[in-house]
């Protein structure tokens, strides 16, 4: 682990007056302008125009360092809000504007929407300024590494955190051959843990986590389409109408209508030029 450094003890004094790194006990790091410690919480000011800030819990951040990278490419002003956190009554984020960002993002990375509405609530229930005990920040919980990766500078901005966690999410499927319960198990544990046991890891929290996407994703296709509730089977017929249809050019929108739920009660997610049903 890190060696415990002297700028532990400067923090508690209030601010930093240079760009920093907060680095985290595992291994990830936050950069900030300033930040003040508020008993059991750091918190730690973004440094845009509207003083934005993330609470993180003291006992995760390992040591604080100078930042001697670029600075990132600010967000465009309108972007730069302080987060909402409750997107269904606040003008941060309202439900509809959650929704053209989902929808967005699905049809970028060819994943229902409504399977990535699931997970967003079962990672931070739409809380657009989440921040775990672990360090993952955002709607989708994206890990400061995660998001640098993929390119996310500002994870507390939807666009980009469901942007950058919904092309994670396909990564995953990509990797695991579009084994859904490996997808989210990695998206939950980490992709070493899966590879680790071959599949699934045998941890109650991410069992649970699986299940609870899964379920929250047949309660809206149900919601949607009652007569779904009814049907125990998927007629062979009707698999091989979806693939002729996308294999003949059928639009992302009309895809997503036919595919919607396997027969398995597991979602269906889109290859491509063909559909993968489980």
């Amino acid at each position: 682990m890190f060696p415990a450094l002297a700028s532990l003890v400067l923090a508690a004094c209030g601010t930093s007056l240079a760009a920093d790194l907060a680095v985290l006990r595992n291994g990830n790091s936050i950069r900030h302008e300033r930040k003040e410690v508020l008993g059991a919480v750091t918190r730690l000011y973004l440094g845009n125009t509207n003083n934005a800030y993330i609470e993180i819990p003291s006992n995760q951040i390992d040591h604080f360092e100078r930042d001697t990278s670029p600075a990132p490419v600010p967000a465009p002003r309108e972007t730069q809000a302080r987060p909402s956190l409750n997107p269904q009554s606040q003008g941060g984020l309202t439900a509809e504007g959650l929704d053209q960002i989902v929808s967005s993002a699905g049809e970028r990375h060819r994943i229902d929407p409504d399977f990535i509405r699931s997970v967003i609530k079962a990672e931070s229930g739409f809380h657009q300024n989440a921040v775990s005990s672990k360090g993952a920040l955002g709607l989708m919980q994206l890990m400061p590494r995660t998001a640098s990766e993929l390119g996310v500078t500002n994870p507390f901005n939807p666009n980009s955190n469901v942007d950058g966690g919904t092309k994670y999410l396909r990564d995953l499927l990509e990797k695991y051959n579009f084994d859904v319960n490996k997808a989210l198990a990695a998206y939950n544990a980490g992709p070493k843990r899966v590879d680790q046991y071959h599949g699934v890891p045998p941890y109650n929290e991410t069992q649970a986590y699986i299940s609870r996407i899964i379920r929250d994703f047949n309660r809206q296709k149900i919601a949607k389409n009652p007569a779904l509730a009814r049907k125990q089977t998927v007629p062979a017929n009707k698999h091989a109408a979806q693939k002729k249809a996308v294999r003949a050019g059928a639009s992302a929108s009309t895809s997503r209508r036919t595919q919607g739920q396997s027969s398995s009660g597991t979602p269906s997610i889109s290859k491509g030029p063909e559909t993968a049903s489980r």
